[in-house]
């Protein structure tokens, strides 16, 4: 581990170049560097199963149940259960020890909502954080484990609510126009809580991940007439870019998208809108087809001359590695501080 925090072009250099030279090597093994050890969800030392026979490829070299399977965390992270209960005991403790947050309302509908930890230096950067759960799932609170860390450091934490997709009958497009409203509105108001609007940075873990990218490519200007920079950094944690292979998976049972939503949704195929620094992140231990989102928006990302950097946070699976978020000297956590300027409280 490095002892002091590298500036963003030496962590670009030291981090993301090496990984993306190594990438040929890393293809080439992708069964030994994308699977479990053994067969998700079987047991170590178990007998085998008898062979599946393969069916017609449906994405890249999957079939259809290899397809479903890589969009399924469940498959891959079979603690999901015990690491979803830690978020809220952990956040509960984490307000027990900062206070509960002040909720701020971005919107007219009851879920448009958001929590804010504040922290007691003035004028401080404000991080927003778009939790994941499928587009289905998660609530603001269950977030707030994160909260200390950019609250000790000097930064305000804001975690967003926001409606699920089976409210909107599968339209991923509203929920969208939420996350970016909630951006605005926190540009719009960071002074009356001690906040600087010209420093906002935005997060986002799994299907928040997504979020995240989309709100990336927000014409800031044309559509809420604020700067184009309105977001100074983003991080895209364990995120979905290309909207084209979840359709294709299990996931279009609750997902109703035309090809036209699926291209306004895909943030990597509007590379030319993107107008902040961008880390992406993922887990050694989630499945191919998240770590291959990633690795690919990280890539197409740097081809079209933009800043990124891209981290892996070896031995975590999806929903371990936004914990590391929570530690200020964790990989997402030291990441996030060292985007926003901030040193570890």
């Amino acid at each position: 581990m490095p002892s002091k925090l590298l500036s963003f072009d030496e962590r670009r250099d030291t981090t993301f170049d090496e990984r993306l030279n190594r990438r040929a090597v890393l293809t080439g093994t992708a069964a030994a560097l994308t699977m479990p050890a053994w067969p998700a969800g079987a047991q170590q030392g178990a007998p085998a199963a008898a062979p599946r026979e393969k069916g017609p490829l449906v994405w890249m070299n999957m079939d259809q149940k290899e397809l479903d399977d890589a969009y399924d965390q469940i498959k891959y992270a079979p603690n999901l259960p015990q690491i979803v209960k830690r978020y809220a005991t952990n956040s509960e403790q984490v307000r027990g020890r900062i206070g509960a947050p002040k909720r701020l309302a971005y919107g007219s509908a009851p879920i448009e909502g958001m929590d804010l930890y504040a922290t007691k230096k003035p004028n401080a950067p404000v991080h927003i954080f778009i939790h994941g759960g499928t587009w289905r799932t998660g609530s603001a609170k269950d977030y707030a484990f994160q909260a200390e860390t950019f609250v000790n450091a000097g930064a305000h934490y804001i975690s967003l609510d926001f409606s699920s997709v089976l409210d909107l009958k599968g339209d991923l497009a509203p929920m969208v126009d939420q996350v970016r409203r909630a951006v605005a509105y926190v540009y719009k108001n960071a002074a009356s809580f001690g906040g600087d609007p010209d420093r906002l940075y935005l997060s986002g873990h799994s299907s928040g991940g997504h979020l995240a990218g989309v709100v990336l490519i927000t014409d800031w200007a044309k559509d809420f007439q604020l700067p184009k920079d309105t977001l100074k950094g983003v991080m895209c944690v364990s995120g979905m870019f290309d909207l084209k292979p979840v359709m294709l998976s299990a996931r279009s049972n609750y997902l109703k998208m035309s090809e036209e939503t699926i291209d306004l949704m895909s943030a990597q195929r509007h590379l030319d809108k993107i107008a902040a620094p961008v880390i992406g992140a993922y887990g050694s231990l989630e499945t191919p087809e998240f770590q291959r989102q990633s690795r690919d928006f990280a890539a197409a990302v740097k081809a079209a001359g933009k800043p990124v950097e891209l981290l892996v946070g070896e031995g975590y699976n999806h929903f371990e590695i936004i914990e590391t978020q929570a530690n200020p000297y964790g990989l997402l956590g030291r990441a996030a501080l060292a985007q926003m300027k901030l040193m570890p409280a």
